[in-house]
């Protein structure tokens, strides 16, 4: 991840200027990603709700970006939610918010390999 580069900008912004910043760098690197990807909460094959995820990148890695102080064990539970939400492997958690840069480094000890989302015609919105 190109996150050296985003350290220029410092640190004290919100984290919609972080996202911008590191999607101008991964374009720039040519990595292919999705932003903001609103992906759908399924309880018993019913979607019960959705969440955002910051960035899919290269289709294998899920990226959760923060602006605050210091990140805490909610935003850590908040990310293995994801990966485990989305059946996402790899995950990284990325704090521009204190004086340098933090990240954590997540894997989805839950993560099933080929895992298909239950077919289209046996979803129910609510």
């Amino acid at each position: 991840m190109p996150c050296r580069y985003i350290q220029l900008l410092g640190d004290g912004f919100q984290e919609v200027i972080y996202q911008r910043a590191l999607e101008i760098e991964m374009s720039l690197q040519g990595l292919s990603f999705e932003r903001e990807k609103d992906l759908s909460i399924y309880y018993k094959d019913i979607v019960i709700g959705g969440r955002w995820v910051d960035f899919f990148v290269e289709e294998k890695i899920m990226v959760e970006l923060k602006s605050i102080i210091q990140l805490e064990d909610v935003h850590l539970a908040q990310a293995i939610n994801y990966l485990e939400a989305y059946n996402m492997e790899i995950g990284l958690l990325l704090n521009f918010g204190s004086t340098y840069l933090t990240y954590k480094r997540l894997l989805n000890n839950k993560y099933k390999e080929n895992r298909l989302s239950p077919p289209l015609n046996q979803i129910r919105k609510i």
